[in-house]
């Protein structure tokens, strides 16, 4: 996990921590069920006060990012295990299914012509994206749509949790730290591109400039002050701009804006970048998720 942090930016030590762990979540650097380290020892590496990394801590905990562990250890949130072992292959499925069948006094037959009728029967399966805010669920759909011409569905996890037939037929696509909340079978995690390359790109500016982070999504440009506060320092001036549903934006003193795949065609500026949100690898899953569920289903 690479942290940088400014003592001279204008953005809060405890904020450009925890949003800088959100990205190293989101971008797959931390996994699910990782140990982070102790409070004591992460202000030794960054070399700020404890006191500050433990209410970035507090933060995290509080936002559902990280989960405290017995004994006061803090790790990435993972997805709640069942108390009985789940199957763990389809063959295991097929064979805990038979057992309980036959335990309800059905017979083999009587299954099997069941669940033939019951497969011919389903209708095809769908890609549902939950997010917490509007703004990513549509940014991920826009980014879905632009690389596959595929529409998803999307809904925030209340509206998950209020219909939980939402669940039936749907490959659902999600945050580590909402996938927590959800009772679903069939979930990928949702990583988030690294801002590598735009760091580089602050890093680079030869003179002082004026760089805005441009998005449809609040959440994506909190992480973004957190990202670039290092880069930035006191040398350059920041600005945030929430883009309009609809609509141009004029960015005509922004030396370069970074945009999301929403806004960059909308935006007016002397430089833009644009900033993709879901990460290449998440994108083949995503690939691999629409392949099967386009693929017509094989002949009985």
């Amino acid at each position: 996990m690479q942290i940088s942090l400014s003592k001279n930016s204008e953005v809060p030590l405890r904020q450009q921590l925890a949003e800088q762990i959100v990205v190293a979540i989101t971008t797959g650097q931390l996994r699910a069920g990782e140990q982070l380290p102790s409070v004591r020892a992460l202000a030794r590496r960054v070399k700020i006060h404890h006191n500050t990394v433990s209410e970035a801590y507090q933060d995290l905990v509080r936002r559902k990012w990280l989960t405290r562990q017995p004994g006061s250890r803090l790790i990435v949130g993972e997805r709640p295990k069942s108390r009985d072992k789940l199957p763990e292959s389809l063959d295991d499925l097929i064979d805990e299914s038979i057992e309980r069948a036959r335990e309800m006094g059905y017979t083999l037959q009587a299954l099997t012509q069941r669940v033939r009728e019951r497969l011919l029967a389903q209708p095809p399966d769908h890609i549902l994206v939950v997010s917490e805010e509007s703004g990513l669920r549509e940014l991920i759909r826009a980014e879905v749509r632009q690389k596959f011409d595929y529409l998803a569905e999307v809904c925030s996890p209340e509206e998950f949790a209020a219909n939980p037939a939402r669940a039936v037929g749907a490959q659902i696509f999600a945050p580590v730290h909402v996938i927590n909340g959800l009772n679903a079978k069939f979930v990928i995690t949702i990583t988030y591109s690294k801002a590598d390359e735009q760091v580089g790109l602050i890093r680079a500016l030869k003179k002082p400039s004026i760089i805005a982070a441009v998005s449809v999504s609040e959440s994506l440009l909190t992480r973004a002050r957190g990202m670039f506060a290092a880069a930035i320092a006191r040398r350059h001036t920041y600005r945030e701009v929430v883009m309009p549903k609809k609509g141009q934006m004029n960015l005509s003193g922004v030396d370069l804006a970074f945009c999301d795949s929403l806004s960059i065609n909308r935006v007016d500026c002397k430089s833009k970048v644009q900033y993709s949100l879901v990460s290449s690898s998440c994108l083949k899953q995503f690939a691999a998720a629409i392949e099967a569920i386009q693929s017509p289903p094989m002949p009985g």
